[in-house]
């Protein structure tokens, strides 16, 4: 069955970094187009990124651009969010997912605090 399995997230001062990494399996993931997602606190979930199948193409949401980086390893079915120059407003639980499915994993918790 199709599987995501979020890890990396943590606590780290404004300005830090974090490293997000996604494990996905039960689907041809080289053939997917894989998504971040996040939700913060008493709010809705929200796109942060997209990667293409092969990393040719990338979207960011306005407020991660040049902060975030999603890449990929089709080789490990891995997809990843280099996280740099952290703000208080990334607190949220991060989520990956590949559309069409509708299965999410348990996310992984994001805390940017001082």
């Amino acid at each position: 069955q199709v599987q995501f399995v979020e890890s990396g997230g943590g606590s780290v001062q404004p300005g830090g970094s974090l490293r997000l990494s996604c494990a996905a399996s039960g689907f041809p993931f080289s053939s997917y187009t894989m998504k971040w997602y996040r939700q913060a606190p008493g709010k809705g979930r929200e796109l942060v990124a997209i990667i293409s199948q092969l990393a040719d193409s990338t979207y960011y949401v306005d407020s991660v651009k040049g902060r975030f980086t999603i890449s990929r390893d089709n080789a490990k079915n891995m997809v990843y969010l280099q996280m740099d120059n952290l703000k208080p407003e990334d607190t949220a639980e991060y989520y990956c997912n590949a559309p069409p499915f509708s299965v999410w994993g348990q996310g992984t918790r994001v805390t940017v605090s001082s």
